[in-house]
């Protein structure tokens, strides 16, 4: 199965889980690295055919086995990120210097592709160490292997994801939610399955553009995002706008959580607009635009919010 071979970091996620059933469903054989194969692999393994699906156990920060993976792979496609520091898991490690060792590995074994996943909006965020940690990492990339692409998407959501699913949870058990800069910072979110066909697409079709910004069909104000999902789960809050100072209080309370619902980093992201730049092609320009369209998507899960739970779910088409 020449140039057939994907190994994926970061499968188990939202993305990593749609892209190995695309993959697998298309006669790709994909490994998987997980750091904890008894937590993840149950998860991993169901997602394809057997035979197809190798998993395995490794420390990303192991340079030596990481490198051994290389040597049966023709395509590599890194999916880790993370939102918030922690321990070893810095914004530094995790999304600028592993992607680079990753880029270097994939040119020493003569890659096809080695494609990453990086965020949109990351050249204006000058403030934020998240934002600041992605670019440098997008820098070394294409430095170490230029036959490198990077994805850049917006807000990425579906059923398993840790936005709109969280952001229903809170607006189910508060009664008044806060906006932040007003809620006017304006997003393109992108359904998973929408930015798993850009990936697999860019694969089959042996598409090398460097720096792709992945967006959805809509341009939707984080205001309109929160009205719609309390539409969804037939809710009605209070939307309040805030002052700053009132924000960063709050995510000075919530970063010492172990899993914080806001930081400040993430605080001074939401300051920009989460859209196209227009500097950069879109998955639109490269022919695969984004065909989920937020509310209706989002209503197919939501019904485990509202009152009723499946209860009270719609038939859906």
């Amino acid at each position: 199965m020449k140039g057939k071979n994907c190994l994926i970091f970061g499968g188990s996620g939202q993305i990593g889980r749609h892209l190995i059933r695309k993959l697998t469903k298309n006669d790709y054989k994909v490994a998987v690295v997980t750091r904890n194969i008894h937590q993840k692999g149950h998860i991993i393994k169901t997602q394809g055919n057997a035979g197809y699906i190798d998993i395995i156990e490794a420390n990303i920060f192991d340079e030596i086995k990481i490198k051994s993976l290389f040597e049966r792979a023709d395509i590599c496609i890194n999916l880790i990120g993370i939102l918030y520091e922690k321990k070893k898991n810095s914004f530094k490690n995790i999304h600028t210097l592993f992607p680079s060792l990753l880029a270097k590995l994939s040119k020493q074994h003569n890659l096809k592709h080695f494609i990453h996943i990086s965020a949109l909006g990351i050249n204006e965020a000058k403030d934020s160490d998240y934002a600041r940690s992605k670019l440098e990492g997008e820098k070394e990339i294409l430095k170490n292997f230029p036959l490198s692409t990077i994805l850049r998407p917006s807000v990425v959501y579906s059923v398993d994801d840790n936005f709109t699913t969280s952001f229903m949870t809170l607006l189910n058990r508060l009664p008044v939610f806060p906006l932040y800069y007003s809620g006017k910072t304006k997003f393109m979110p992108i359904h998973s399955s929408d930015l798993v066909d850009i990936i697999y697409n860019v694969i089959s079709k042996n598409i090398y553009s460097q720096i792709v910004e992945c967006v959805g069909s809509e341009t939707l104000s984080f205001k309109e995002i929160i009205e719609k999902l309390l539409n969804l789960i037939d809710k009605k809050r209070i939307l309040l706008p805030l002052p700053l100072i009132f924000g960063k209080l709050t995510a000075k309370f919530f970063q010492l959580l172990p899993k914080p619902l806001l930081t400040e980093d993430q605080l001074r992201l939401l300051k920009y607009d989460n859209v196209s730049s227009g500097k950069y092609k879109t998955n639109k320009d490269i022919g695969f635009p984004a065909k989920c369209l937020f509310e209706k998507e989002v209503e197919k899960y939501s019904y485990m919010w509202r009152e009723g739970g499946q209860f009270s779910k719609k038939n859906i088409s």
